[in-house]
């Protein structure tokens, strides 16, 4: 039987799944942000706001936190057929060969990680020699495996991203610490109503418009100096 819920705060433990300490090497990835920086796209604290807004209303977060919600949703039913058909679909809606090696070498380092540490039944959803794993597919199956409520996982999921990129400006350095959590702190209310939206949606809902981070996903591929792999 699982207890998780009847702890005082069961989201405890996201806290350090979606950590930078927690290795799945999320630290490697900027989803583009670098050619962005590169391209003068992203120059400082109001240009990466703005960047990342975008990503939360019409780019790949977004369609990250449907497949959480509807991964979720399947795995606390225990339906393994639709697990394994949104882990596909996630997968196929990885625009580039950049952004499919950082969904599933996240994902895959992530459920690698859980089954060590923190086992439970919903990651048999997934078969073990399975090639590609979502990163927001294998997160959902473990939020919903040790019986986490869907909103605060999602808000805490999308807030990782979200964090993760800030941090890769930082590194780039167009930003600086301070204006990082200044980014951040504007941010949240988009984090919380991305969440909210996700959480009654469907995969009629997936889709995305955010044209300018696809093509600074591809442009990466070549770019001359790289610090990270996306």
């Amino acid at each position: 039987m699982n207890t998780a819920t009847a702890e005082p705060f069961p989201e405890l433990p996201l806290l350090l799944w979606l950590s930078p300490a927690f290795p799945i090497g999320a630290f490697a990835y900027s989803h583009g942000l670098e050619w962005a920086v590169e391209a003068g796209d992203v120059t400082d604290a109001a240009s990466l706001r703005d960047w990342l807004d975008d990503l939360l209303r019409f780019g790949a977060p977004r369609n990250d936190a449907i497949l959480f919600a509807l991964a979720h949703r399947a795995a606390a039913a225990d339906h393994a057929q639709q697990v394994a058909e949104l882990n596909e679909l996630a997968v196929a809606l990885a625009g580039s060969a950049e952004r499919r090696l950082e969904t599933v070498a996240q994902g895959g380092s992530f459920l690698a990680a859980m089954r060590s540490a923190w086992p439970i039944a919903s990651f048999d959803l997934i078969p073990a020699e399975s090639e590609a794993v979502a990163y927001p597919i294998a997160v959902a199956l473990a939020a919903a495996g040790h019986g986490l409520a869907l909103e605060a996982s999602l808000q805490a999921f999308v807030l990782s991203l979200v964090a993760n990129l800030v941090s890769a400006a930082v590194r780039l350095g167009p930003i600086g610490q301070s204006d990082g959590q200044r980014v951040l702190a504007r941010l949240l209310p988009h984090v919380r109503r991305l969440a909210a939206e996700a959480v009654g949606a469907g995969r009629d809902d997936l889709g995305g418009c955010a044209l300018r981070s696809d093509i600074a996903a591809m442009r990466h591929e070549t770019q001359y100096s790289r610090l990270f792999r996306s």
